[in-house]
């Protein structure tokens, strides 16, 4: 057994004897000590301004680079989700799913590389990687959020682009009413025309605040909403660059189509989807606080969520029998009499080919999400020492099921125009819906699912604080984390086929729809429920679908962290020098299980894989308040990100078939490293007003990408994609913030601004492809924010304007599925009018201009991977407090 296994069980044991300890002490801080202080002028002011106001004072008087919302600035747009005001802070991105922003990327690197925290604990996640994905914690039971954008040692060791903290309600230091009820109906005009689907939908929140003493309080918040943002998507089904090796039987076969001695890419296909979709989101939240003096305080508190989507698809798929393949060694689509085509950069972007295939898809997903997370944590602080812990529990799962069935039919001619400067064009020589449709006797059914997720996480902290009287230090702080991790995942699938030579689909079972957002020929939409009875009987039924085992895996993690730090002030440079100096130590033991294929073959055998690492994470951070209104910060620090869960599995496929190729887990990542130097000048000019200029350096010198590798089995050489530590790159960057009320122009003395840039140059790629690769997960050079507001008695209005250019991004569940998300320009409104003191109305509108999401694939703008148009979100509602 190796000795350093045994010094960490001895590590573990150690903490595990301080239980008692850990009940009678507080969560391990998510925000580090803080020593600076900062002159904010007392004026009564509420809404837009407060909020605002709230947030410059925790960023004012942080010890680290830190951008902040309070709940107040929460409500002010339109807010489905934390994940779209997070989306407004300087250097912050969301990328979009289903219309709702979703998982955040920082200072030009992806949500991997972000550490997500509730109240300052690590948390479970639904995704199968460890990402958070920010829409399933309603914004209504969320008190404040600071995103990190420095490291300390006393912090959790995970965001190497950011840690980002949500924090929920405590009721001993809540000030305002005790009830507070919110309601009223939200519409989605994307799915407005699509038959059978009802566009409204509602959102619902109220708490309560209960104060039984001075020294104990209660709060209880819950959430309901309801969602029906269906909407249109186009979807590519990427590109055929396998063209220069050729398929069994065709050696005289090169992929040259127009002669120019280089293999040309051509499409796999398309599809269109109409999403007739139907999102239920609860939430309840539960915290108390109990502080019997000034020495003492416990708080518990929980957050359960829960999010049941359902969708109604109906997919039509192009092209897929002819488009990319090859037929007896030859194009023989691209090269049949009266075809023709057009190549941009050795890819064909547009074509006329004959009896290109239509499938009609009707489908049904549902998928449900759970997550609740839970802890105890309190504080002791004596004259000169402190002792704080936590205990925490959070555990996520996931449940979710595709099936579907298929017609298909061959019109005589199809051509197809998917280049980036248009609109997605489909034309058919006959209405493909005019067609008789049969479900095909092979695979034309099928049942992916049920899939489960489940991620449990326990975690215990200790921290130790002492006050010092030597001058230059202020504190000594020092203290251990101990973390266990256990995620798994598996799926069943079932793919039956009809009665020999198909089954005919009657018309009446169809409805005919034409999607508004490309230009299409009319798609057929059905009910999946009878056309599955009618074409497969029992067949399709989720209880004849037997598991994929090599989709089952499972990775256990042990964390173990210590820390120690010092804090320093002194008034001996500037007016006011304060900062803090440390090291975290990370040790991380993983196992991975999973299945592994040894050959082409079916058979699969069980696998188990441990690795450890373990780094010394130093850093420093220094505060000069050169006046009572002006700051200058410096940071310092090594900083690590653990590497995707999913990703360290231990399983692996094979084909069977030429091209031989793969797809792998690497139980044995290391994780992404970097070194980061920061410096910040902020200037708090006025009462909720800031100039603030900032830069950072990031040299990341260990990343994580997919690649594909030879690798040898039994003799056989095969292309397996799989995840693999490479180098980073450096990442240079600045931001500047400027807000103000125009204190300066009495006219406009209720106007305000609120906005930000960031520019960001990174030489971080991806692994892929070899010969083309694309810049890193979350790079986008540019990013600005510009909020117009107004705030003047009842009335408040805000108009919200959010621009990033175009980034990589990790679309679904696949690490490996990357694209580039071409630029976008949001525009949002939200506006209140304050009916009496306990009474409010509030309307809002986001996405005002109909901004459409688009991605490419393999850094090229013509080979299309995605054109959605969500639509805009109208919401209306009423507020009561009492």
């Amino acid at each position: 057994m190796r000795t350093r296994a045994r010094t960490n069980r001895l590590w573990r044991k150690a903490l595990g004897c301080s239980a008692p300890v850990l009940l009678l002490s507080t969560a391990h801080a998510a925000e580090p000590q803080s020593s600076t202080t900062g002159v904010i002028e007392e004026i009564e002011v509420t809404g837009i301004r407060e909020s605002l106001r709230d947030a410059l004072s925790v960023k004012m008087n942080s010890d680290l680079v830190v951008d902040a919302i309070s709940s107040e600035d929460i409500g002010q747009l339109p807010d489905v989700t934390i994940a779209e005001s997070i989306n407004r802070l300087p250097g912050i991105n969301a990328t979009r799913d289903r219309g709702n922003d979703s998982q955040a990327v920082v200072r030009g690197l992806g949500a991997r590389l972000v550490l997500g925290t509730i109240n300052g604990r690590e948390v479970a996640s639904s995704e199968p990687d460890r990402n958070v994905r920010w829409e399933i914690y309603p914004s209504e039971v969320v008190s404040g959020v600071k995103v990190y954008k420095t490291q300390s040692a006393d912090l959790i060791a995970g965001g190497v682009a950011a840690t980002i903290d949500i924090a929920t309600l405590q009721p001993l230091d809540y000030h305002g009413e005790e009830f507070v009820i919110r309601g009223g109906p939200v519409y989605y005009d994307a799915g407005a025309d699509i038959p059978d689907y009802d566009p409204w939908g509602y959102r619902a929140s109220g708490s309560f605040v209960y104060k039984a003493s001075e020294t104990f309080g209660l709060v209880v918040g819950l959430t309901a909403q309801q969602q029906k943002n269906g909407y249109p998507s186009f979807t590519g089904w990427g590109y055929n660059d396998s063209s220069a090796r050729p398929p069994e039987g065709a050696s005289d076969f090169t992929g040259d189509l127009n002669g120019d001695g280089v293999p040309d890419a051509t499409p796999w296909g398309a599809q269109v989807s109409v999403n007739a979709i139907d999102q239920d989101r609860r939430g309840v939240s539960l915290g108390t606080q109990w502080r019997p003096s000034d020495h003492f305080e416990l708080r518990f508190d929980a957050l359960y969520s829960d999010v049941d989507i359902h969708e109604d698809q109906g997919q039509t798929v192009y092209g897929q029998n002819n488009w990319g393949n090859w037929d007896n060694g030859s194009w023989s689509a691209y090269n049949a009499a009266g075809a023709s085509y057009t190549i941009v950069d050795g890819t064909v972007v547009a074509a006329t080919l004959p009896f290109s295939s239509v499938t009609t898809v009707v489908s049904d997903y549902d998928e449900s999400k759970e997550l609740s997370v839970t802890g105890l944590n309190g504080r002791w602080t004596g004259d000169r020492w402190s002792v704080a812990g936590d205990i925490s529990y959070s555990k996520a799962e996931r449940e979710n099921i595709w099936a579907a069935v298929r017609t298909e039919v061959y019109p005589d001619w199809m051509t197809w125009d998917t280049r980036g400067s248009r609109l997605p064009t489909i034309t058919t020589s006959v209405d493909p819906t005019s067609l008789t449709q049969y479900a095909p006797d092979y695979r034309g059914g099928s049942v992916d699912g049920p899939e489960h997720l489940n991620d449990e996480l326990t975690a215990g902290a200790l921290d130790f604080s002492r006050t010092l009287d030597n001058g230059l230090l202020s504190s000594l702080h020092f203290g251990a984390r101990l973390s266990s991790r256990s995620k798994k995942h598996d799926r069943m699938e079932n793919y039956p086929g009809t009665v020999a030579g198909g089954v005919e689909i009657p018309a009446e079972l169809f409805r005919v729809y034409r999607v508004k957002s490309v230009n299409l020929p009319p798609v057929l939409l059905g009910d999946y429920d009878e056309i599955a009875r009618l074409a497969y009987g029992s067949a399709l039924n989720p209880s004849n679908a037997r598991e994929n085992l090599s989709q089952r895996w499972k990775v256990k993690e042990d964390v173990t962290e210590g820390y120690f730090k010092f804090n320093f002030q002194t008034q001996a440079i500037a007016q006011r020098m304060s900062g803090n100096i440390g090291v975290r130590l990370v040790d991380v033991q993983t196992t991975s299980d999973g299945f592994q294929q040894a050959t082409g073959a079916s058979s699969l055998a069980a696998v188990t894989v441990e690795h450890d690492y373990n780094d010394l994470l130093p850093s420093a951070n220094v505060n000069f308040n050169l006046t009572d209104t002006t700051l200058l910060r410096f940071g310092v620090a090594k900083v690590v990100a653990r590497p995707p869960l999913d990703e360290l599995r231990a399983s692996r496929t094979l084909t069977s078939w030429l091209p031989y190729t793969g797809n792998a887990g690497n139980p044995k990542l290391e994780p992404f490293k970097a070194t980061q130097f920061d410096a910040s000048y902020e200037w708090y000019f006025r009462d909720e007003a800031l100039l603030g200029f900032s830069a950072y350096y990031k040299d990341v010198s260990s990343y994580i990408g997919w690649r594909q590798d030879p690798q040898t089995y039994q003799g056989i050489t095969y292309a397996v994609a799989n995840p693999v530590n490479g180098k980073g790159g450096s990442i240079t960057g600045a931001e500047i913030t400027f807000q103000t009320p125009f204190f300066f122009w009495s006219a406009l003395e209720n106007f305000g601004v609120y906005s930000n840039y960031a520019y960001v140059d990174s030489d971080v790629e991806e692994f892929v492809p070899v010969t083309n690769p694309l810049t890193g997960a979350g790079f986008a050079a540019h990013t600005a924010v510009f909020d117009l507001w107004y705030s003047s008695g009842p009335l408040e209005a805000r108009l919200g304007f959010k621009y990033h250019s175009p980034f990589t991004v990790i679309y679904g569940w696949n690490g490996a599925e990357l694209q580039t998300l071409e630029d976008e320009s949001v525009l949002d409104l939200s506006t209140s009018y304050q009916l009496s003191s306990g009474i409010q109305l509030r309307f809002q509108v986001n996405n005002l201009t109909d901004e459409p999401l688009r991605m490419y694939r393999d850094n090229q703008r013509n080979r299309i991977g995605r054109y959605d148009e969500y639509g805009r979100r109208y919401l209306l509602d009423v507020t009561m407090k009492f």
